[in-house]
């Protein structure tokens, strides 16, 4: 069986324990805790012997997502820089508190799961390695291979046997179904990650994955679970999803359902997305109907365990695990350490610390507060003007985001906010009229920094500055996905020089500085 977990820095530990306490009689480790831009995916194994099983779910970033990576309302990220609770969660398992610390209902959450006991259980045997070396891939040297890694910033970590890396679909031999909506997708050559990523991940190998946000992970981790799902026994009657995906948003939730659903498809695996913030009753029928697939934030999926709507006895203690994430700091690290049950094999792309995009053309503007309003009414008439747009821009809170799309509108400018205080219906309802170009303008609070994977995004514009670094990579990385280029907007106001001000400031020219960007005399805070 396949886990999958997509993190967010800052994730409650708590829940995600508690999930994990009911796939292993192990112990969780007070540190386990959610990664940025992090997914992670087990596999099933072959039964473990008689002793009592040491596993618990990869509280990992999740890349085989099992497709999907989308959170629930009480586990989202809120506008306010901190984590809400949605009282329709209460007494549910879905609560998470402001900060870091961890509130009283959130470490209630889960409290009355039990371990499974898998010494009961019948596991079947499965076969875990799909991957089938290519002649043409056979074919190259090691010194191709050397070549090749250098050329594509990848490095690699680990104890051998590590396949070679692919470089097209026709390599990776993929089912003709996989293939054929590849194509239909538009997608013409795998990127560094996926070359490298899947055969590893096909391998049967536990792997960890870091690149860059848009470098196509989910992609990468999607379509080895689709063959290892259909590697599987059908379901039973009773039986839990084979593929489990923990993601912090629903948003991210709802994205990766999307990417499930279309891969998915005409495979014959069925997939559902549970989070908060929307009513229980169709997400449960959908669990009792059983899925292959089942995308969650860590609040809703603990609710349907305590409530006996469904049960992870088909993600079994022995498994494959794999990780995928953006960056590799130590809170990623260590979940490596805790729950791979084998040394990973480490695959990166690029650096790994963290690092805006290249692709996108970030610019910063220093004015004063009194005059960024003024300034950005002036640079979006000015690119409205010249072409249509399809612009995010993000705000720090919830009012400043409506009162801004308000004044945008009455400029007759084509504008809609999403933040946290809005029903899920009418977050699906924003978010699709700004795909499908309703409205080219689109106002968000950080609830939409992650999750939002939305072609031909031109602009980001900050209106106001991101709290720290990995938010303001985090945002332009909504822009120049796919190999894409995009371009970002920063105000910085410089009216008053507080220490985290300063700190940001500096952050963002040495995020500048990485990527190899102008940087204007004028931003030197």
């Amino acid at each position: 069986m396949l886990s999958t977990l997509r993190l967010t820095a800052s994730w409650a530990p708590v829940a995600l324990g508690r999930i994990a306490s009911t796939l292993s009689a192990r112990p969780v480790s007070d540190q386990v805790r959610l990664c940025t831009s992090a997914a992670a995916i087990t596999m099933k194994r072959p039964p473990p012997p008689p002793t009592a099983p040491k596993v618990s779910l990869r509280t990992e970033p999740a890349v085989h997502d099992h497709w999907s990576d989308t959170p629930s309302r009480s586990d989202e990220v809120r506008s306010s820089d901190a984590y809400e609770f949605d009282s329709r969660e209460r007494g549910r398992g879905g609560a998470y508190s402001r900060g870091n610390s961890v509130s009283d209902t959130e470490a209630f959450a889960g409290s009355g799961l039990q371990p499974i006991n898998w010494q009961g259980e019948a596991l079947t045997p499965f076969t875990k390695k799909f991957y089938k070396e290519h002649p043409e891939v056979a074919a190259f040297t090691d010194e191709d291979c050397a070549a090749f890694l250098a050329e594509a910033d990848i490095t690699i970590q680990g104890s051998p046997p590590i396949p070679k890396p692919i470089r097209t679909f026709e390599q990776g031999q993929f089912p003709e179904v996989l293939m054929k909506e590849l194509d239909k997708a538009g997608y013409t050559e795998p990127t560094n990650i996926q070359k490298i990523g899947w055969p590893v991940a096909l391998s049967g190998r536990d792997m960890v994955g870091v690149a860059q946000t848009g470098s196509g992970k989910t992609v990468a981790f999607m379509l080895p679970a689709i063959i290892h799902v259909n590697a599987q026994a059908p379901l039973k009657h009773g039986d839990g999803p084979v593929v489990l995906v923990l993601v912090p948003t629903r948003e991210l939730a709802m994205q990766v359902q999307t990417e499930a659903t279309r891969f998915g498809k005409m495979a014959g695996v069925m997939n559902t997305a549970i989070f908060g913030g929307v009513p229980r009753y169709n997400q449960a029928n959908d669990l009792r109907r059983g899925v292959e697939i089942c995308i969650a934030t860590p609040g809703r999926l603990l609710d349907f365990l305590e409530t006996g709507v469904t049960n992870l006895k088909r993600v079994t203690p022995d498994r494959q695990t794999t990780m995928w994430s953006a960056t590799w700091p130590k809170e990623v690290q260590s979940l490596a350490r805790d729950f791979c049950r084998e040394e990973p094999i480490r695959l990166t792309v690029g650096n790994t610390q963290l690092q805006a995009n290249p692709d996108v053309k970030q610019r910063v503007e220093v004015v004063p507060e009194m005059d960024k309003r003024q300034m950005f009414f002036d640079w979006i008439k000015e690119t409205s003007a010249t072409l249509w747009s399809r612009i995010i821009v993000f705000t720090e809170t919830k009012k400043g985001a409506d009162a801004l799309t308000r004044e945008m509108r009455y400029n007759n400018f084509n504008a809609a906010s999403i933040h946290g205080d809005k029903e899920q219906r009418e977050r699906d309802r924003i978010l699709n009229d700004f795909k499908t170009g309703r409205c080219n303008v689109l106002v968000a609070t950080d609830v939409a920094q992650r999750g939002l994977d939305i072609k031909n995004v031109e602009w980001v514009v900050n209106y106001d500055m991101p709290k720290t670094i990995e938010d303001y990579v985090h945002r332009i990385g909504r822009t120049g996905r796919a190999g894409a280029v995009g371009n970002s907007l920063t105000f910085i106001t410089n009216d008053t020089h507080t220490p985290d001000r300063v700190r940001m400031a500096k952050d963002i020219v040495k995020c500048m500085e990485d990527v190899k960007q102008v940087i204007i005399r004028a931003f030197t805070i």
